[in-house]
């Protein structure tokens, strides 16, 4: 296929929900073998238009072209008729299916009206081959790594030979070496003539892949950049329609000694091994390391939320209670890494998920008062700035940074005293981050305890005042504030010592 050509290209896509106009006169093109990025914030319009371009989303005026034909795309279906393909950053595999069952599902291959097992699985193989994935094709899915799912995502799409794939933040799950092997993929894929519609907040990923980028905001395209003209001021201020601020890294708080979490020789299954460290109020702990390492084990060890095999937590001295109830009265907060899953009840409104963890300071004899729970939400909607500001909104309705506000505002209304942070900026724009990182500076200013768990280096080296990585379930190196570079992190995640840190 000759590069350069035009691929798909939208013209005028206007889209209203209930009388809001989310996508106005929308101009998007993609040629072959380019890798194109859009970025934006959440809310400026990108899922809506690739929701359009799928069939998910009926568009409300505009047409699509693909190889410069004006196309009817009313469903999935006619999607993959016309060779595209999307990974959504929200998982769609079937959990209790094979790696197999899942690539292979709707498009089953059958003999004689039976199911062809062993051809499909021999096709997944080759696959798995071609792209070096390390997946087993019979493995259950339910038994899998957000990591590895993931690839099983990617490998299903590419089991389509589309020649437009569209990926929305394929990265979110993946280790920093596993993100390599998709852009080796990606960049065979280029290769071979695809055009990649690459939807990521990730501006250093955005740099390394894409041919060009498109901007939007506000449900319109504000520029279409060539490689040469990405820069983080420029994008940035293209996203969110100002300067950006800049991040302050930290501004020596003081530690409050008399609030402290102490772990002690903590075991978890295979998975923890002799954990033990102490975090005072006062400061923001990073917790490092690649996917597998055991960081997201040892925070819901902390929390409650599973059982240590052994060793000891204590807070300000006392065991901590195996009950999540009793330690959330103790001052206890976790955002966890799947929102979507187990940070919010997405049917449910902004106030009663921003309530759900109150309901001891807003009921009497088991009844929730509901005029303080109209007070409680509209105050956390108000000071965490949550758009928009509708109390009776379902939180499946919010941008994903709006969602992750709701669940730290949750949190950060009650004034905790040990906040539990996984992932908390996966998936969620440049403005977004901002914010987030301002409220945990100043939860730690009160003096909170904050340890955070984060896969960005960015954020971890910027953000944390100390940082402890973990490499094969224990922790390897700790590095302070002033001696942390993303390199040396990434080295002592991938388990080398390094100059920098301090071996554990």
């Amino acid at each position: 296929m000759e590069k350069d050509r035009v691929l798909l290209r939208t013209e005028g896509i206007f889209k209203q929900f209930n009388g809001v106009t989310v996508l106005d006169d929308v101009n998007l093109e993609i040629k072959y073998g380019e890798v194109h990025a859009l970025m934006g914030e959440n809310g400026a319009g990108k899922s809506t238009i690739i929701k359009i371009i799928t069939g998910v989303y009926a568009k409300d005026g505009g047409d699509v072209f693909v190889d410069g034909e004006v196309v009817a795309i009313n469903n999935r279906q006619d999607a993959r008729a016309r060779g595209i393909s999307v990974i959504y950053q929200e998982l769609s595999l079937v959990p209790a299916l094979t790696v197999t069952e899942n690539i292979f599902l709707g498009q089953e291959i059958e003999h004689r009206g039976l199911l062809s097992k062993k051809k499909m699985r021999e096709s997944v193989r080759a696959l798995i081959g071609k792209y070096a994935f390390e997946i087993d094709p019979d493995a259950v899915v339910d038994s899998l790594s957000m990591a590895q799912r993931q690839m099983v995502e990617i490998l299903k799409a590419l089991s389509m030979d589309a020649k437009l794939i569209i990926m929305d933040e394929p990265t979110s799950s993946l280790s920093a070496a596993e993100s390599e092997k998709l852009f080796d993929t990606i960049d065979g894929l280029r290769e071979k003539g695809a055009g990649i519609l690459y939807v990521s907040h990730r501006l250093e990923e955005v740099y390394r892949l894409s041919d060009r980028l498109t901007v939007m905001r506000d449900g319109r395209i504000v520029a279409v950049l060539d490689r040469s003209e990405i820069n983080a001021k420029t994008v940035t201020t293209l996203m969110i329609g100002r300067e950006p601020r800049e991040s302050r890294a930290r501004s020596g708080r003081d530690l409050f000694k008399d609030n402290y979490l102490e772990v002690k020789h903590l075991s978890y299954g295979k998975l923890l091994k002799d954990v033990s460290f102490t975090a005072y109020g006062g400061e923001i702990l990073g917790i490092g390391g690649l996917v597998g390492s055991g960081r997201t084990e040892l925070v819901r060890c902390i929390y409650g939320a599973a059982k240590q095999d052994g060793g000891e937590i204590l807070f300000n001295g006392r065991p901590v209670s195996k009950r999540i109830a009793k330690n959330i009265r103790m001052g206890f907060g976790l955002v966890p890494e799947d929102r979507r899953v187990e940070g919010f009840i997405p049917v449910q409104s902004i106030e009663k998920n921003i309530a759900i963890a109150s309901h001891d300071r807003l009921s009497r004899l088991g009844i929730v008062n509901a005029r303080k729970e109209t007070r409680w939400a509209e105050d956390a909607i108000q000071n965490y700035d949550i758009r928009p500001k509708n109390r009776h909104m379902p939180v499946a309705n919010l941008s994903g940074g709006n969602q992750q506000k709701v669940v730290l505002g949750r949190w950060l209304s009650r004034d905790p005293k040990l906040l539990l942070l996984d992932e908390p900026t996966v998936g969620v724009d440049v403005g977004v981050k901002a914010d987030l990182y301002d409220f945990m500076r100043k939860l730690a200013q009160s003096g909170a305890i904050i340890i955070m768990v984060s896969s960005d280096l960015f954020e971890l080296t910027h953000i944390s005042d100390r940082i402890l990585v973990m490499h094969g379930g224990r922790f390897f190196e700790e590095f302070t504030h002033d001696n942390a570079s993303q390199t040396s992190v990434l080295l002592a995640a991938s388990g080398e010592h390094t100059e920098e840190g301090r071996a554990l």
